[in-house]
């Protein structure tokens, strides 16, 4: 059986497995019984190694031994092992969550909170100025200073962008009103997207042609974004200053005074 080496890569790549054991599950799949010889011949796999990778492909799942002499494998089911891929690394996923959870309840998480709270030389608040790459970077971080915010939260974004991430902002949006966090939402582009995402979010939204993105927290903090939605790569500012961040909310509402909704 003549298998193509762009086939084998890919395959490798697909299911985790190096280039014998793909080779021999290739075989595998491709006679549906055979012996250890017969798939050491059909894969090119030097016979001495066959053995030990069918033995690990047996461990894996990739492969069954069938009852009786002289000893034959059989090949599982390409759709049975993407399934079984599938659960294991929700399984895992899952498992890693629950993992992470509980790593705040231990005395050395408490202990981490405190040397960042208090550690040896605090840092001053107005000395905190950072630059922030990656979209699931600045999304972490901008959902945990939005959560962390005590009175007001003043987002300016696209209507079409925030209607991207709506679960994220919706579970936030919901945390901040609970808690009686008032939210001043502006969005800039199509009529319709903003009307949609009024209703979804529940917030009374104010139009803006302003082609920016950036959040004001409390009047004390921005995070304002250098990235276009084209570049490839999310690139935000965090700065932590009152004086920037009043002086900023100052100047965005006196551009709104009479704004139509």
């Amino acid at each position: 059986m003549l298998v193509k080496q762009e086939l084998i890569n890919k395959i490798k790549d697909y299911f985790d497995l190096n280039v014998y054991e793909t080779k021999v599950w290739l075989a595998l799949i491709g006679k549906g019984t055979a012996s250890a010889g017969e798939i050491a011949e059909i894969s090119g796999v030097p016979r001495s190694r066959t053995y030990d990778v069918l033995e690990t492909l047996e461990k894996k799942g990739f492969a069954i031994v069938k009852i009786g002499k002289p000893v034959k494998y059989l090949g599982v089911k390409p759709r049975m092992i993407l399934e079984k891929l599938r659960n294991n690394v929700r399984t895992y996923a899952e498992e890693r969550i629950q993992s992470l959870l509980n790593i705040k309840d231990t005395e050395e998480f408490i202990q981490l909170e405190q040397l960042y709270t208090g550690g040896i030389e605090p840092i001053k608040r107005e000395e905190i100025t950072a630059a922030l790459k990656g979209k699931s970077n600045i999304s972490n971080y901008l959902r945990e200073i939005i959560r962390e915010s005590s009175k007001e939260v003043v987002i300016c974004t696209n209507a079409k962008d925030i209607l991207s991430k709506e679960k994220l902002f919706k579970q936030t949006f919901e945390v901040l009103k609970k808690s009686n966090i008032k939210i001043k939402l502006c969005l800039s582009g199509e009529d319709k997207l903003i009307k949609e995402a009024e209703e979804n979010f529940g917030i009374k939204v104010k139009r803006t042609d302003i082609n920016a993105k950036f959040f004001i927290i409390d009047r004390n903090q921005v995070l304002f974004y250098l990235s276009q939605p084209e570049d490839k790569e999310e690139i935000a500012i965090w700065l932590n200053s009152d004086f920037f961040a009043e002086a900023f909310t100052s100047l965005f509402e006196l551009a709104f005074e009479g704004g139509k909704k």
